[in-house]
């Protein structure tokens, strides 16, 4: 792909980081936190919850994902997830704010894996207040062929050692009624996150899948309340394995200096996600 493609495939849109939606996400998600008002701090990773997909109904792929939405090519392969994201933190974000956000696209490499052909595609975004970058992610989906039905499950990997040597964890088990609320506040149309008959008989999978996206945040979360004081300049995310719905998630972590690791993990100790924090050196 050439730089005048890539200088074609991007987006600039500009919001406001409203109370009502932080509030529509917090009292869902983050029930144990204070409730935020104008000038308040956006918490790190919640600009995830803005600027929802808006490609047109006409415009998705029979999954539900966007086949066209002005940014990553279209693909020929039947099946989109969610791979991890990587974020660097440079200046707050309060609520009120007017964030301009600029989205294009990064690296499309494509693969043949022992199920078939895949494609990688980053998605490169930059938030900006004022003018000034706050926020710089990509995000890592992966394109996949069809699910075979007869191929037999890769068998779990349990990892015991993570939930043993952490400093601290929480629970957690996320039902249908949270799936829907991210889906709508994100206009994530993902068929896999609340048609059953699709997760399992389309995607091969057990049951509906946690948005890759919200489990980000959750890790944010959850470091950010047992890291108290700590101030995040990057964020790492890894999705390994699914995260499923109604199923116990637990998350672990564990601080090394100004890193912490942060992992989920289901209740047979199984890798689901891991993230990487990096925060400012203590003063």
């Amino acid at each position: 792909m050439s730089a005048s493609d890539r200088a074609s495939t991007s987006e600039v849109r500009t919001e406001r980081i409203t109370a009502t939606t932080v509030e529509a996400y917090r009292g869902t998600f983050a029930a144990a936190d204070a409730a935020l008002a104008d000038v308040d701090v956006l918490p790190a990773a919640w600009e995830g919850v803005f600027f929802p997909f808006d490609a047109a109904l006409a415009d998705l792929r029979p999954d539900g994902t966007p086949a066209r939405d002005g940014i990553i090519p279209e693909i020929d392969l039947p099946r989109r997830m969610y791979a991890g994201e990587t974020t660097e933190f440079l200046r707050p974000i309060r609520v009120g704010d007017d964030v301009t956000r600029r989205a294009s696209l990064g690296s499309v490499v494509a693969k043949n894996g022992s199920r078939g052909r895949l494609v990688f595609v980053d998605v490169e975004r930059e938030y900006a207040v004022d003018g000034e970058t706050a926020v710089r992610t990509v995000w890592h989906d992966v394109f996949l062929d069809a699910a075979d039905p007869d191929a037999p499950a890769r068998a779990p990997r349990p990892d015991p050692a993570v939930v043993a040597e952490a400093d601290w964890q929480e629970e957690l088990t996320l039902d249908a009624r949270q799936l829907f609320r991210f889906s709508a506040l994100t206009f994530n149309t993902h068929l896999i996150h609340y048609d059953r008959a699709w997760a399992r008989d389309v995607e091969g999978l057990p049951d509906l899948l946690v948005h890759g996206p919200l489990t980000r945040i959750l890790l944010m979360d959850v470091a950010r309340r047992n890291t108290p004081g700590r101030v995040p300049v990057r964020l790492d995310v890894r999705a390994t394995a699914p995260v499923l719905v109604d199923r116990l998630l637990r998350i672990v972590g564990r601080t090394a200096g100004d890193t912490t690791r942060v992992t989920a993990v289901d209740p047979d100790d199984v890798v689901l996600a891991t993230a990487d924090i990096d925060w400012e050196p203590r003063a």
